[in-house]
């Protein structure tokens, strides 16, 4: 696995350099609606890059950065102006139904900004909670300030990772390779108690027009 990232290295090393910062801010970007594109690797391996003298580590934190921020900013207005009425169907209603997304709109009212800054170090969850803080008209500001933050401080701490590891490809391996499990875990952790929250919510409270269909 090590010689076969070395050779992925040198790869990318050979691109015009505008590849490599487009290539890093596309993976960032499209995480935003494709989860598995593999963003967070992009930037570690850019850390390595920058150790050696390929890319700008400033630069690389910053096009992660906007283009993480911008898609997910999109994503949020998009939600915020068409996501209601998709929970307005059938298929809607079968999702979250409208006592729920009344429930949901509360805590995000309460607890939307720490949600948000907490979801970013999550995948998966750092998709879906934007779109239901436009869902719940969370504010734009309310959302784009901890998004944003945090997104800075994980892409700044996976370039930091990349750049320690640059001589110690092996190591590089283990760490990233136990992140991602670690990471796994958080997001089962996060999915189950989405589940029960969701699971909890279905029945407590059936208000007029819901059929329980």
């Amino acid at each position: 696995m090590t010689d076969a990232l070395e050779r992925i290295l040198s790869a990318i090393a050979s691109l015009p350099i505008a590849s490599v910062y487009l290539l890093i801010g596309a993976g960032a970007a499209l995480e935003n609606i494709f989860p598995p594109v593999p963003s967070d690797t992009f930037v570690i391996v850019a850390g390595v890059l920058a150790d050696r003298g390929v890319v700008e580590g400033d630069l690389v934190v910053g096009v992660a950065w906007v283009a993480n921020v911008v898609l997910a900013g999109l994503v949020y207005v998009a939600a915020r102006r068409y996501g209601r009425a998709v929970f307005d169907t059938r298929w809607g209603h079968w999702l979250l139904r409208p006592h729920q997304l009344e429930r949901l709109s509360g805590f995000y009212d309460r607890y939307g900004m720490p949600t948000i800054f907490v979801s970013r170090f999550v995948p998966v969850f750092r998709v879906l909670v934007p779109v239901f803080a436009g869902i719940s008209g969370l504010g734009l500001w309310r959302t784009l300030l901890p998004l944003g933050i945090a997104s800075a401080l994980w892409y700044g701490a996976l370039l930091e990772l990349g750049v320690l590891a640059s001589r110690n490809i092996p190591r590089l391996v283990v760490w990233v390779q136990g992140m991602n499990r670690g990471l796994l875990v958080a997001a089962l952790v996060a999915a189950a108690a989405a589940a029960w929250w969701w699971w909890r919510t279905r029945h407590h409270h059936q208000g007029p027009g819901e059929d329980g269909g």
